[in-house]
């Protein structure tokens, strides 16, 4: 059975979630050195070539950085089976722009492709974070958009509203903690989850819901993430 189309882990049964649901829901330059002997324009002329030198290397030194942190964002593709270890490096990773929800991402305890092997997955709408565990031993992505790998601090300008459908939000970098707002959700569709971690597990859910109507969430200054899938945008009001 391919990946795509696979459930998440668990089930929704009335508002709380048991399991994970499958709802929705990333230096330096080096001055010239040089010596010059004598005097006048002999002298001139080497002081004007170590100028030179001192004025170029800071954009190649640009350039180069540039070229590092370009290389550094693009962790590993968005489709495939990677062994951690060898193929990926134990972390948290983010794959954004995921529009349709046929993303869909799996951690294994082994590659045996069996149940019983799964340590959480997704189906993912939107933005997803996943943290990969040393203990694990194989990632699997499928239709996904590129992963890159994430620092251990939140870093960023957290905004104060969110799509409703937008997947997984950093909590102090991507959105602000505060208490949230989101109206006119109409059929049970809107979910919502608070988790103290990426590794989407039952133990990383804080808190979690099934809305109908108004929903309001108050995400805390010390949560990891805030889930958001099938909800109306959101907007801080406190």
């Amino acid at each position: 059975m391919g990946m795509k189309g696979k459930v998440a882990l668990g089930a929704v049964v009335g508002v709380v979630v048991i399991g994970v649901v499958s709802a929705n829901a990333g230096d330096s330059g080096s001055g010239g050195d040089g010596s010059s002997g004598g005097s006048g324009k002999g002298s001139s002329a080497s002081a004007e070539r170590e100028a030179g030198t001192k004025k170029s290397d800071p954009g190649s030194a640009k350039g180069s950085a540039k070229a590092e942190v370009a290389e550094k964002k693009a962790a590993f593709s968005g489709d495939g089976d990677f062994q951690v270890g060898s193929d990926i490096k134990p972390g948290t990773y983010r794959t954004t722009g995921n529009t349709d929800g046929l993303c869909y991402w799996e951690r294994a305890k082994d590659a045996s492709g069996e149940v019983d092997s799964l340590l959480a997955n997704d189906n993912v709408t939107g933005t997803s974070y996943v943290t990969v565990k040393s203990g694990d031993k194989l990632f699997k992505s499928s239709d996904c958009h590129d992963w890159e790998a994430v620092g251990a601090k939140a870093k960023g300008s957290p905004a104060t509203r969110m799509s409703g459908d937008g997947g997984m939000f950093r909590v102090g970098a991507d959105i602000a903690p505060g208490t949230y707002r989101s109206t006119g959700n109409t059929d049970d569709s809107c979910y919502w989850e608070r988790t103290k971690d990426a590794e989407h597990g039952i133990d990383s859910i804080l808190a979690n819901d099934n809305a109908n109507g108004t929903a309001v969430v108050r995400i805390g200054a010390s949560d990891g993430y805030f889930k958001t899938a099938g909800c109306k945008d959101w907007k801080k009001t406190g």
